[in-house]
């Protein structure tokens, strides 16, 4: 068992906390369940406890649900480099395979997102199935920061602002990390998060070195886009995603509007659903777990998701 002196992550529960190596380096997750596999990768600003609320459902469903911190995040290494989505998709691809796995389903919330979608066109054999939360495809991304300006661009203008050497870290943090609870609030539908939620993620972003790791992943994206590196991930996206793939999306999302997140199905051959959740907004599986659960577990358990 790993040492409880680095709460907040470390929090009790109806599962099981691991370290596990993969792809170099050192991740935490938590799991819970026996079955096929499902990986749950977090999102900004978060660590693998979003995910709480699915680790008890999908046991119950029959799967092992395994949700990882990702690099930089919470219990796992933070190492200076690494944070590009290429590597990020290895590691996960990696994970997969340290946990006896050749395949996993695949379900990511925003940046564990764009990390879903990554893996499913550099890992496809390692990527069963796919559930994409809260986040269009990165190429879908990409290109409604231009072609929305008033919309999708002026709502990414945070990621803008990260690019920025040091000074973002020290807002981020800034009176214990109170921009992490504003972007929570102003992201979601009403009433979440409540005190202690916001607090718990506050509180893991103030972790050593996790607010400059996890700002690395935003200047990757912005900062590659005409360098070498990202136009060789740009040519190898446009590839088509073959895995079965589930959309699932907050129609008051007000970081990702839902139609950014839409246009994706262009990128997938396989067979694609797409779920807009009424009443929630950037963190469904937070919001309403109950009705993002129903859809997760139908989906996984229709043998013809394509309807």
């Amino acid at each position: 068992m790993i040492s409880r002196g680095a709460d907040p992550i470390y929090i009790d529960g109806p599962w099981s906390h691991r370290s596990v190596s993969a792809n170099g380096t050192r991740f935490h997750l938590a799991e819970s369940g026996d079955g096929p596999l499902v990986l749950l990768l977090h999102g900004f600003p978060q660590f693998w406890w979003t995910w709480r609320e699915q680790l008890t459902s999908l046991s119950r469903a029959g799967y092992r649900a395994a949700a990882v911190d990702l690099r930089g995040y919470g219990g796992s290494d933070k190492p200076p480099r690494g944070y590009d989505l290429v590597t990020a998709a290895s590691d996960a691809a990696g994970l997969v395979r340290s946990l006896g796995e050749a395949n996993a389903v695949v379900v990511g919330h925003d940046w564990g997102g764009l990390v879903a979608w990554t893996m499913a066109a550099y890992f496809p054999k390692v990527v069963r199935r796919l559930a994409v939360v809260s986040v269009p495809h990165p190429l879908r991304a990409r290109a409604a920061v231009l072609s929305d300006p008033l919309g999708q661009g002026r709502r990414s203008g945070y990621a803008l602002g990260f690019q920025l050497p040091l000074l973002p870290e020290r807002q981020l943090l800034r009176h214990d990390a109170e921009r992490v609870g504003r972007m929570l609030r102003s992201w979601s539908g009403p009433g979440w998060p409540d005190p202690p939620t916001e607090r718990r993620y506050r509180a893991a972003m103030c972790m050593q070195s996790v607010a400059h790791s996890a700002l690395e992943y935003h200047r990757w994206f912005v900062r590659s886009r005409f360098r070498p590196d990202g136009l060789r991930y740009a040519r190898r996206m446009r590839a088509p995603i073959q895995a079965p793939t589930l959309h699932l999306q907050g129609a008051l999302d007000s970081c990702v509007l839902p139609g950014t997140a839409r246009g994706s199905g262009r990128y997938v051959d396989g067979p694609y659903r797409w779920r807009l959740l009424d009443g929630a907004g950037h963190f469904p599986h937070e919001e309403l777990p109950a009705r993002f659960d129903t859809e997760l577990c139908a989906w996984l358990a229709d043998p013809e998701p394509e309807r």
